[in-house]
């Protein structure tokens, strides 16, 4: 399956998400369908690794702007913006985590929520 055709399957917010991730060159996007899973704490994960503090900040700050302009919407939370080591943005039904590479491959989410469905998208960068 492509690229588009496996975009075309997930929620407007979940592509306006990887857009904005997209529009500030983030690197490994992947998506965690979490739906099929029991107890689960929200429908999808958009994860995605930025090199540099600087670069998690701005993919936050690039979500968050495509999100409200795009959808009219503004996460319920967001955690970790200050060490941009981590920063998790809650959008309730979707749960944005950008991560620097070293705390990515720390937390191993993809692993942890073995069970879910995971795509990774292609860099186009």
């Amino acid at each position: 399956m492509d690229k588009i055709n496996v975009r075309a399957a997930y929620p407007k917010l979940v592509n306006t998400i990887i857009e904005g991730m997209e529009n500030v060159k983030a690197h490994d996007i992947s998506v965690l369908n979490l739906q099929a899973l029991e107890n689960s704490v929200c429908d999808f994960f958009v994860i995605c690794s930025g090199t540099s503090n600087t670069q998690v900040k701005a993919i936050c700050d690039r979500v968050e702007k495509e999100v409200r302009e795009s959808l009219n919407e503004k996460p319920w939370h967001i955690e970790g913006k200050e060490s941009a080591d981590w920063v998790l943005m809650d959008y309730v039904s979707v749960v944005v985590h950008i991560f620097k590479p070293q705390s990515r491959e720390f937390y191993d989410l993809e692993s942890l929520w073995g069970d879910a469905e995971v795509v990774v998208l292609e860099e186009n960068h």
